[in-house]
């Protein structure tokens, strides 16, 4: 697998390379944190579409047509119609805020409690989230190259890492348009078609397989509802996305670009899971239906050509990390530390600094972990748990309150926790109870703190 490691090395060191032109292009806090809020249609397409389709969205959407058939596209298909919604209804607004992070607007609509409180559940996110696809990419490379596990990640995931901090949003949108071509290609237009004619066509798949693989629901009508739940609304609320709506030049680039990286998502999303469906068929024996998408390259896949789809991967991979990464930093160094150095605002080389240390934080918790969609149903489940009902509020309801905001973040949170750790990562129920009783709490703790002050401003008068 020489010719594999050599071509895979190349990516690498393109990687390094984007990440010091996109150092030279960071000189201001801007440009580091949203790349001066100048993003054409072309780099937002491209950025937004690599930061959602990272390594769960890959390795696990192969894994989930691998397990279920064509309806394990459902994953992506809820993160990608989240990007169309987001684009069309929210970009407008936000980009007139000019701020950087999600829990910034919370403030406005409450008071800095409510910001400091929402940061923490977004870090967690945020972290989780560059857990996931560092994860995701030790994962690949050990399988295909028979490396130990942790040095697997801390060498995938040790280039995220660089590129990130020495550059920011500058270098991760060089390195993301990058990303999205060579994951489209190796992805879409090398490996699926491979993976069919191996199988022996299409027609054959369909001989091959049972008819429910052939259904878009046989995943269930459960899993379907939850991941729109947690997935769709996470992506409405995610600091990693809102982060790339703040790039875009105008509201229109945002739109109409932003809307064609969501339903590339989509498209990107059946062509995983039908690469799934051919590892069934080629591979139907795997002891961990994990390890599918690795599998299946290393099976199907020529030298050479095999390395190219394995950068593809990569690629994904390392998009989606990086924006974790950088996410979870801003949150940080903008929302948590002011907090710390009595309010003042950071700086350029401050920033670079907090990436560096939250990548470490990254690579020890990717160590840690051993399920790339455990991983990001964990974030999510934390992000929308906490942060959906206070941020609809602030926006639709004029009596929501900060207290109210804080009670639903603190206990929607405390009971997806429970949930995991009781029912398990994958069950549904954390994400149903969390949001009931975060509704609850928000409207009770609103309400019984409107009727407070009413009757406090009687007592006055």
């Amino acid at each position: 697998m020489l010719l594999d490691f050599i071509v895979v090395a190349l990516y690498a060191a393109c990687m390094l390379l984007l990440g010091w032109f996109g150092m030279r292009r960071a000189k201001t806090n801007e440009d580091f944190l949203v790349a001066g809020r100048n993003l054409g249609a072309p780099l937002y397409m491209g950025t937004m579409a690599a930061t959602v389709l990272g390594g769960a969205s890959t390795v696990g959407t192969v894994r989930l047509g691998y397990v279920h058939g064509i309806s394990g596209f459902w994953l992506c298909a809820a993160l990608g119609l989240g990007i169309v919604a987001l684009n069309l209804f929210l970009a407008g607004p936000l980009l007139k805020l000019k701020v950087y992070t999600v829990t910034q607007v919370l403030e406005r609509r409450y008071n800095p409690m409510a910001r400091q409180a929402s940061a923490v559940i977004m870090l967690a996110y945020a972290l989780m989230i560059g857990v996931t696809s560092t994860l995701a990419i030790g994962t690949v490379l050990q399988v295909l190259f028979e490396l130990p596990f942790t040095l697997a990640v801390l060498l995938g995931g040790g280039v995220v890492v660089l590129y990130s901090s020495i550059g920011g949003m500058w270098s991760l949108t060089l390195t993301d348009i990058v990303q999205f071509v060579i994951k489209t290609v190796g992805l879409m237009f090398v490996l699926l078609p491979i993976c069919l004619a191996r199988v022996g066509g299409w027609d054959a798949l369909v001989q091959k397989l049972p008819a429910t693989a052939f259904s878009f629901t046989s995943i269930g009508w459960g899993t379907i509802v939850t991941y729109f739940l947690i997935y769709f609304f996470g992506i409405l609320i995610g600091q990693d996305i809102w982060q790339r709506v703040f790039t875009a030049r105008t509201e229109k680039v945002a739109r109409y670009a932003g809307t064609t990286a969501g339903l590339y998502c989509i498209a990107y999303g059946l062509a995983c899971a039908l690469i799934g469906m051919a590892a069934h068929v080629l591979l139907p024996e795997l002891p961990n239906a994990n390890n599918a998408f690795a599998a299946i390259v290393k099976a199907a896949l020529p030298d050479g050509i095999r390395g190219l789809v394995i950068a593809a991967a990569l690629a994904a991979m390392m998009s989606t990390a990086s924006a974790g990464l950088l996410a979870a930093a801003t949150v940080f160094s903008e929302d948590l530390l002011p907090r710390l150095r009595a309010g003042k605002a950071s700086s350029l080389g401050l920033n670079r600094l907090c990436t560096l240390v939250t990548g470490l934080v990254v690579l020890g918790l990717a160590l840690a972990v051993n399920d790339v969609i455990s991983a990001l149903t964990l974030a999510y489940n934390l992000l929308v748990a906490g942060m959906l009902i206070p941020l609809i509020g602030a926006i639709f309801w004029k009596r929501a309150t900060t207290a109210g905001a804080i009670a639903s973040m603190a206990l929607g949170s405390l009971t997806a926790l429970g949930f995991m750790l009781s029912d398990g990562l994958e069950a549904n129920t954390p994400i149903y109870y969390s949001l009931v009783v975060g509704l609850v709490s928000f409207v009770g703790v609103s309400v019984w703190e409107g009727r407070a002050a009413v009757r406090c401003a009687e007592v006055k008068g």
